[in-house]
């Protein structure tokens, strides 16, 4: 019987944590010896229960595959030498890959799993398209889970970005979850890969999804968070990467909005600010060769952009708004002179400008001169930023290129 047999029977056993399954795999040295092992071994290894060990029925393993063969899907062992050593050094990774498409050399390449809510604001499509566009236009890779909302968005990006995706899915790399992403998974397939630790045909079951997220973290070296709510599976991969060591960085979101609550939280405890791709992959330059520090982006149309952030303003303010922004783009600088009336500012945009009073000033210094909180300050200055109301310049400064009118 092929060795590969061994190794889906082990992984389809159901009962058996994915820790127990590699403590077993380092005991007995392989599936095979493993399944021909006596039951009172079993009991030395691992401190829950064995039955599941006890069935040795090798039907199930048959069927996935045949399936595999018939969808041209590939196995990754724990033990081949094609699985990333990033994600084989995690507590518990899955002893098996199933594979479509083909997997990028991820332990040579800085990669960077993006994620967020579902149900995100057209502001945070924006940001996670920009930010993959930037991290592939850069040489980085973008891991995702091909969720709606901020996943599918940053595959969308990195796609645009001419750059290789990783998908990584909470069921079988056959099934497309959600339908409506069909499109994007035969992109994504066609580019780099569709990964799942779930054989074919396993259905996308809600306890599948804090699973894999492990498997998201434990590939990159980093992990963005776009608009998280206190409770998402976004901040689940958050705290994994943060068990596995690796970085978390969090691109700064609306102050009122609950979609942004868990991921501004982030910033509160101490995670990286991130408002470009360049931001996130700086920090690996010296370590990744495939990373190109000269890379020039091509910017998104700012147009849209600002009609996104002010649609995504509307959406999360009960105020009324019955005036109406004058963008005057006379000079080489794109937006220099932004009039604004005061009445469609938020208030923590007018105590930022206001605190800048035409200077260009280190965020400390807003922090300091508004009265508004880290998180305030970082998420007024994203917005203003997109809007072209304001300037990042280099050592964390910002130059303001607006005028309130009343």
């Amino acid at each position: 019987m092929p060795e590969l047999k061994y190794w889906l029977w082990l992984s389809s056993l159901k009962g058996i944590s994915a820790k127990d399954k590699v403590l077993l795999i380092d005991r007995f040295g392989s599936p095979r010896d493993l399944y021909f092992a006596r039951d009172w071994e079993y009991s030395e290894v691992i401190s829950g229960s064995i039955e599941p060990l006890l069935d040795k029925n090798m039907d199930r393993a048959e069927e996935i595959l045949n399936a595999c063969e018939r969808e041209n899907i590939s196995i990754l062992t724990l033990k081949d030498s094609g699985y990333p050593e990033r994600l084989k050094n995690i507590y518990d990774p899955p002893v098996l890959l199933y594979i479509k498409g083909k997997l990028p050399p991820i332990d040579d390449r800085a990669a960077i799993a993006i994620v967020g809510t579902r149900s995100c604001t057209p502001y945070g499509i924006v940001m996670a398209e920009r930010m993959a566009y930037e991290i592939a236009r850069g040489g980085g890779l973008v891991i995702t889970g091909l969720a709606r909302g901020v996943d599918a968005a940053a595959a969308q990006g990195a796609l645009r970005g001419n750059g290789k995706v990783v998908g990584v899915l909470g069921c079988g790399v056959d099934v497309v979850y959600p339908p409506s992403n069909r499109r994007l998974f035969q992109d994504v397939e066609t580019v780099g890969a569709l990964i799942s630790e779930y054989p074919p045909g396993a259905e996308p079951l809600s306890r599948h999804f804090p699973v894999r997220n492990r498997i998201i973290s434990g590939l990159s070296v980093g992990v963005l968070v776009i608009e998280a709510p206190i409770r998402s599976g976004a901040l689940i991969t958050a705290a994994r990467a943060l068990e596995q060591g690796r970085d978390v960085f969090v691109v700064p979101g609306n102050a009122d909005s609950a979609a942004c609550r868990g991921s501004n939280e982030l910033l509160r405890e101490g995670a990286s600010v991130a408002l470009s791709g360049r931001d996130i992959l700086d920090e690996y330059s010296g370590i990744f060769n495939s990373i190109d520090a000269d890379k020039d982006f091509v910017p998104l149309d700012r147009e849209l952009v600002e009609k996104l952030v002010e649609n995504q303003r509307n959406s999360t303010s009960n105020r009324k708004k019955d005036t109406k922004k004058i963008i005057d783009n006379g000079g080489s600088q794109g937006y220099i002179d932004l009039k604004i009336n005061r009445g469609d500012m938020s208030p923590e945009e007018i105590a930022i400008i206001e605190a800048m009073n035409g200077n260009t000033v280190y965020v400390d210094d807003i922090i300091l001169k508004s009265g508004l909180t880290a998180a305030q300050v970082l998420a007024g200055l994203t917005v203003l930023e997109i809007k072209g109301a304001v300037t990042r310049e280099p050592g964390k400064r910002y130059t303001p290129h607006v005028t309130i009118i009343e």
